[in-house]
């Protein structure tokens, strides 16, 4: 539906209603064409008129529509008003409305009336990071620091990730601001990088030169630069920090994860504890493995394979290296059926130990424990990025070790994967934010990924201070 170009008549809009093929949807195919091709205010409101005389009043969706029009254009005045009406027509609104109306004000010169509803929204539900996300851009674009890292503290207290964009944007408008509180909140920001892997794509790690380098005083310089297979930096010569763990971080991550992970609150409401207790059996009496592979994750690599096919040249790739190899299924894969043909599983558990959990378990329990009770030289395969695992650790510290001991190979369906992750890891150093106190050490990519991603970037921003 093409919207009309200026605002029509009553009989007008009848008459377009009566026209269109399914007269009962009318209203809502024609806002959210306007909502798409940007109309004018003017045309939106006479349509809202025109259903308001007819019906006597206006359904929730067509006042949430006509108010997402409001905050694409910015019509400040307009939105306090839907909100108004909305308050008054319904108690309480749902989250949609909620983003809607504190991201319009947000971007208006009336952006604490944002906050205002964001306390509202305190009230009834935890508030979406797209909620908090609008007050602290706000904030920070009004010079207002203290109140954005406020914000932001609460945001991550309520385990909402942050996106890229709001983390530069405390960078972009804290320019030349001299501040040590600020600075240190900065330096937090990066350490939080750090910690969650997380690397900034170009524009981002620019704004953090930028803000390095406008520092009053600071006398901070950023050089881009490709770090050497050593690890050694050519612009300051640092040498970056060692990837692997040393055998008391090795052993102290083991400890932490059996406590928090294995045995703390996750693990038995997806497995029995006494499954759970003939697989520790089962592994300590084949110890110690090489590599351990989950199963069903791996199997399901290539979409248009058996199943089975997909784990077997997974099995026959890694075992070619003699390695020592355990394999995580479930029982359904006992059954003879189109997807797992019983002389294919036969001939794969002459090549590596298998261990059949019930249909409803998750594995990630079972493979990191067989992982680490193998030792340090011990790796996994999946394709899972074990994230939820990585929460449940209670501290940062084991957190970056987690982190840096966990050998996620992200598997590639186009060629066959594994033998090259047998090798040693591609770097011999550690690919996260790193600092001296003097020296700042960030790698970054070209492109903007939202996405989660254990790539390693290859570029870095090294910022030394003069």
């Amino acid at each position: 539906v093409q919207p009309p170009e200026k605002p029509l008549q009553a009989e007008e809009w009848n008459r377009l209603r009566e026209s269109f093929q399914s007269p009962e949807i009318f209203e809502e195919v024609m806002f959210n064409s306007m909502v798409r091709c940007n109309s004018p205010i003017d045309v939106a409101k006479s349509l809202l008129t025109h259903v308001a005389k007819n019906n006597g009043d206006i359904a929730y969706n067509l006042l949430l529509k006509y108010l997402a029009l409001c905050v694409q254009q910015g019509q400040t005045s307009e939105i306090r008003d839907m909100y108004d009406i909305m308050k008054i027509r319904f108690r309480i609104l749902e989250s949609g409305a909620y983003n809607l109306l504190i991201k319009g004000l947000c971007n208006s010169d009336q952006w604490r009336m944002g906050l205002t509803l964001l306390e509202e929204v305190k009230k009834i539900m935890i508030p979406s990071r797209t909620n908090y996300e609008s007050c602290i851009k706000a904030a920070s674009r009004h010079q207002e620091m203290n109140l954005a890292f406020e914000l932001y503290h609460e945001m991550l207290s309520k385990d909402l990730v942050p996106t890229l964009d709001v983390l530069q944007a405390f960078f972009d408008f804290s320019r030349g601001m001299k501040d040590a509180e600020l600075q240190k909140e900065l330096f937090g920001v990066l350490l939080y990088l750090r910690e969650n892997q997380i690397y900034p794509h170009k524009t981002f790690m620019r704004s953090i030169k930028l803000w390095f380098e406008s520092m009053p005083g600071g006398n901070w310089r950023g050089h881009l630069t490709n770090i050497k297979d050593s690890g050694q930096c050519p612009v300051c010569n640092h040498q970056l920090e060692d990837s692997d763990l040393t055998e008391e971080e090795y052993n102290n991550l083991r400890e932490r994860i059996i406590r928090d992970v294995i045995h703390g609150t996750d693990t038995f409401r997806k497995t029995s504890p006494q499954e759970f207790e003939a697989f520790q059996t089962f592994v300590e009496n084949r110890l110690p493995f090489d590599i351990v592979i989950d199963g069903l994750n791996v199997s399901h690599i290539k979409p248009r394979r058996m199943q089975c096919e997909n784990l077997f040249d997974a099995v026959n790739c890694l075992a070619k290296e003699n390695a020592r190899l355990l394999v995580l299924g479930r029982k359904h894969m006992l059954i003879n059926s189109s997807n797992w043909k019983r002389e294919v599983m036969k001939e794969m558990q002459n090549k590596a130990d298998f261990f059949f959990a019930e249909n409803i378990s998750e594995d990630d329990a079972f493979l990191l424990y067989a992982t680490l009770r193998s030792g340090k030289h011990c790796k996994f395969v999946t394709r899972d990025f074990l994230r939820d695992h990585k929460a449940c650790l209670s501290d940062s510290l084991t957190r970056h070790l987690f982190r840096k001991w966990q050998p996620i190979y992200h598997v590639n369906s186009k060629k066959m994967f594994l033998s090259l992750f047998i090798q040693q890891p591609a770097f011999s150093y550690d690919c996260v934010v790193q600092t001296t106190g003097d020296t700042w050490h960030i790698p970054y990519k070209d492109s903007f990924e939202e996405k989660y991603s254990y790539e390693v970037p290859r570029k870095w921003l090294c910022i030394q201070q003069q």
